[in-house]
C-alpha cells in the first residue's frame, strides 16, 4: 500500500490507467477523467505552482464546489510537499480573511468568478496573498489583475516547467513523508475561532483503508461528492477513500443539480449528513400528501409490513415466509420507486455523520432497503472513530470503535480516542494540542457516551451541553432536539433546561414543507414570519412537540426532560447571523445570548414576547425582522415504566 497520496494516484495511473477515476457533469454531459489523465493533470499543475514560486512547506487555500481539478489541486500541492487548506465555499469574506492569515496564505485555488472576488477583495487586507488560480473562465475575460492566472494557464506553465526540471516533481513526491501534514481543515468554530486541525498522509489513509476494508469498497464503486470540500467527510469520502479504493468520483453540475445527478449515476455508496436524509424524508411526505387517496393507502399499508420487518431483512435475520413475499411486493410498488426517485436504487451502502441522526429517520431508510449507516468522528479524528458493521447496526449507537482505532470512556463520561486517525497538531497552537490530548496519547472529543456491552457506542451528546434539571434528571438537549426534528414541518430545534425544573424549546419550520400544507389548506400566508405566525401552524407544532413528549415518557430516565413551553422563531437559524455553524451545527450558546429575551419569556409564564433581530442578507445588506411570538404550553405525560 502506498503511503501518501501523490503514490496512490500514481499507484493506480501506472495499474489501470484507463479506468474513470472522476466525472464531472458539464453542460449536461458527463466528462471523464481516466487515471492517466489524472495524475498528468496533477503533474502540469505541481509544476506550474512550483514555476510560480510555490515551495515546500506552504500553504495553499482551495475555495470552490466540488470539481475534478479542485481535487487534482489538492493532490498537486501534496506532491511539492505543500498543505492545502480548503475553506468553505458560502464563507463570508471576514471568515475567509482569519483562515489566509493564520495559515499564512500566499497561494490560493478559486473556483470561478465569484470566488476570484473574493479572494481579490481579501488580497487588499491580506497582503500576503499573492497568486489566485481559477478553474471556471466564466466571466472572468476582462480580469487583468497581477497574480491572476487560469488553472489551463497554470498546467501549461507547468508543462513547460517540467520539460526543464524533468526531475522535480518524481524528487518531490519521493521525498513526502507518511508523516507529513497532507492538509489543514478548519474546525467549524462552535466555542470560539476556527482551529487548523493538522492531519497526516498516514491518518487519513489509515482511516480510509479501515473504512474501505469493513464496507468492500472496491473500483467498481460509484461515489456523487457534493459535499463541502472544506469538510472532513468529503476529504475522507471524496479523497483518502477514492485514492484507496480507487472507485469514481463524481461531481454533480451544480448544487441545484445534485438530485437529478444523483439519479443519473446511480451511486453505490453514498455519504451524507442527516440533514440531507431529514430533507429526502420530507420531500416523500411532501410527495404524498399530493398523491391520490389510492397511493397513500398503498404506501401507508406496505410502510407498515417495512417498518415491521424491512431492517430484519436487510441484516438477513430470519423473517416468516409471508412477510417477505409482502416486503417482496411492497419493494417492486413502494420501496423501489422511493429509492429510485430518491437516487438510491443501486445504493450498497450509505453512511451519515456529522451531527446525530433521529432514530425514527434512522429506521424509515433501513426499513425501506437502504443500508445506511452511522459514522461516528470529528475533524481531529478524520471523521473515523466508530463504523458500523453490516448485521450489527443498533439505531441508538454510532457502532463498535474503527479499525485501528481504541475507545475508552473517561470518569466524567467524554469518549476517549486514540489510534490512526487522530490529529497530529492544531496549526500553531502547542496550548490548544496539549488541552485536547492527554498524556497518554488520548484525544478528548468533548462528546459524552457510554458503551454497551456488545462494545457499541451511544453518543448522549455534546459533553459541555449535557447537564441535569433542578430535578436531578440528566439533560440532553441534542437528543430532544433530533426527536423535533425528524417530522418533516421542522427544520430546527434548539432546547433549554440544564439547571431549570423545565425543558423549553425554539422551533424553526420547514418553510417548504408547512408552505405546501398551507397552499393545501387554502391558508394565505405572506412569507416565512406570516406562516409560522399562523394559528394553525402553531397548532401542529404543539402536536409534534406532544407526540416527542409522549415518546420521552416511555424512555428512562428521559420522562422529566419533556418539552412544557416553545415558541415557533420568527426566523430561520442562519450561519450567516452566526447562529448556526458552516456545517450547519446550533451554536448554543450563542443563540441563548442572543434571544435572552425570548428565553425569560419561556421561563417567565408570558403568554407572548415582541421581538426584533438584524439580519444579513446574501448580497451583503443588513436588515431587521421583527414579530410579536406566541408562547405555547405543550402537553406532558407522565413516566410509563417498563414491564418487568
Amino acid at each position: 500500500m502506498a503511503t501518501t497520496f501523490p503514490r496512490l494516484l500514481q499507484k493506480h495511473a501506472s495499474e489501470r490507467p484507463n479506468d474513470p477515476a472522476l466525472r464531472e457533469k458539464e453542460y449536461g454531459i458527463w466528462q471523464t477523467w481516466n487515471w492517466q489523465r489524472a495524475a498528468q493533470d496533477v503533474r502540469a499543475m505541481a509544476s506550474g505552482l512550483a514555476a510560480l514560486g510555490f515551495t515546500p512547506g506552504q500553504n495553499l487555500a482551495i475555495v470552490g464546489d466540488n470539481r475534478p481539478h479542485l481535487y487534482l489541486m489538492f493532490i498537486a500541492v501534496q506532491a511539492l510537499r505543500g498543505v492545502p487548506v480548503p475553506m468553505y465555499q458560502d464563507a463570508v469574506a471576514a471568515e475567509m480573511a482569519f483562515v489566509l492569515e493564520d495559515a499564512e496564505v500566499h497561494f490560493a485555488f478559486a473556483e470561478n468568478q465569484e470566488q476570484v472576488d473574493k479572494m481579490l477583495e481579501l488580497r487588499e487586507t491580506v497582503p500576503g496573498l499573492q497568486h489566485i488560480i481559477y478553474d471556471d473562465p466564466r466571466g472572468m475575460r476582462n480580469y487583468t489583475q497581477p497574480g491572476l492566472i487560469s488553472v489551463d494557464e497554470l498546467m501549461a506553465l507547468g508543462r513547460k516547467h517540467d520539460e526543464l526540471h524533468p526531475q522535480l516533481f518524481d524528487e518531490s513526491v519521493a521525498q513526502i513523508q507518511p508523516g507529513d501534514v497532507a492538509v489543514i481543515l478548519y474546525t467549524s468554530g462552535t466555542t470560539g475561532r476556527p482551529k487548523g486541525v493538522c492531519q497526516t498522509h498516514a491518518s487519513f489513509i489509515g482511516s480510509a483503508v479501515g473504512g474501505v476494508e469493513t464496507d468492500g469498497l472496491n473500483a467498481k464503486d460509484d461515489v456523487l461528492s457534493y459535499l463541502p470540500p472544506a469538510w472532513v467527510g468529503d476529504f475522507l469520502f471524496s479523497m483518502a477513500q477514492w485514492l484507496v479504493a480507487g472507485f469514481t468520483i463524481n461531481c454533480p453540475e451544480s448544487s441545484e443539480t445534485v438530485n437529478i445527478d444523483m439519479r443519473e449515476i446511480g451511486p453505490t455508496y453514498y455519504f451524507a449528513p442527516p440533514r440531507v436524509f431529514e430533507g429526502m424524508l420530507t420531500s416523500v411526505s411532501i410527495r404524498m400528501e399530493d398523491a391520490a387517496k389510492s397511493k397513500q393507502w398503498l404506501h401507508r399499508k406496505f410502510m407498515d409490513v417495512a417498518r415491521r420487518v424491512g431492517s430484519d431483512i436487510l441484516d438477513g435475520k430470519p423473517v416468516g415466509g409471508g412477510d417477505r413475499l409482502m416486503y417482496a411486493l411492497g419493494n417492486f410498488l413502494v420501496y423501489g420507486p422511493l429509492k429510485n426517485a430518491m437516487g438510491l436504487s443501486r445504493i450498497r451502502v450509505a453512511y451519515t455523520a456529522g451531527a446525530a441522526i433521529g432514530p425514527d429517520l434512522f429506521r424509515f431508510f433501513r426499513s425501506i432497503g437502504v443500508n445506511l449507516k452511522q459514522l461516528y468522528g470529528q475533524t481531529e479524528t478524520c471523521a473515523y472513530v466508530c463504523i458500523q458493521k453490516n448485521g450489527q447496526v443498533k439505531l441508538n449507537s454510532v457502532g463498535q470503535a474503527a479499525p485501528g482505532i481504541e475507545l475508552k470512556i473517561a470518569d466524567n463520561g467524554e469518549v476517549l480516542v486514540k489510534g490512526v486517525s487522530v490529529l497530529k497538531e492544531y496549526y500553531k497552537r502547542p496550548d490548544a494540542t496539549a488541552e485536547v490530548i492527554d498524556e497518554n496519547g488520548y484525544f478528548k472529543t468533548g462528546d459524552a457516551g457510554v458503551l454497551d456491552p456488545d462494545g457499541h457506542l451511544i453518543i448522549i451528546d455534546r459533553a459541555k451541553d449535557v447537564g441535569k434539571m433542578a430535578g436531578g434528571a440528566m439533560f440532553a438537549p441534542n437528543y430532544i432536539e433530533n426527536k423535533l426534528k425528524f417530522f418533516p414541518q421542522i427544520k430546527e430545534a434548539v432546547c433549554f433546561g440544564n439547571g431549570k425544573d423545565m425543558v423549553t424549546a425554539f422551533i424553526n419550520i420547514d418553510f417548504e414543507a408547512v408552505g405546501n400544507w398551507a397552499e393545501r389548506q387554502g391558508l394565505p400566508y405572506a412569507g416565512y414570519v406570516d406562516l409560522a405566525g399562523k394559528p394553525e401552524v402553531l397548532k401542529m407544532m404543539t402536536e409534534c412537540v406532544e407526540k416527542v413528549n409522549a415518546d420521552l415518557a416511555t424512555e428512562p430516565g428521559m420522562a422529566d426532560t419533556q418539552v412544557h413551553r416553545f415558541l415557533v422563531l420568527h426566523k430561520e437559524l442562519d450561519p450567516d447571523d452566526d447562529e448556526l455553524t458552516r456545517t450547519r451545527k446550533v451554536r448554543r450558546g450563542f443563540v441563548a445570548e442572543k434571544y435572552a429575551v425570548l428565553l425569560d419569556a419561556l421561563y417567565g409564564g408570558k403568554p407572548e414576547q415582541f421581538i426584533e433581530t438584524a439580519v444579513k442578507f446574501e448580497d451583503g445588506r443588513t436588515g431587521k425582522v421583527s414579530a410579536n411570538l406566541k408562547v405555547l404550553d405543550a402537553k406532558t405525560y407522565p413516566a410509563v415504566r417498563s414491564a418487568a
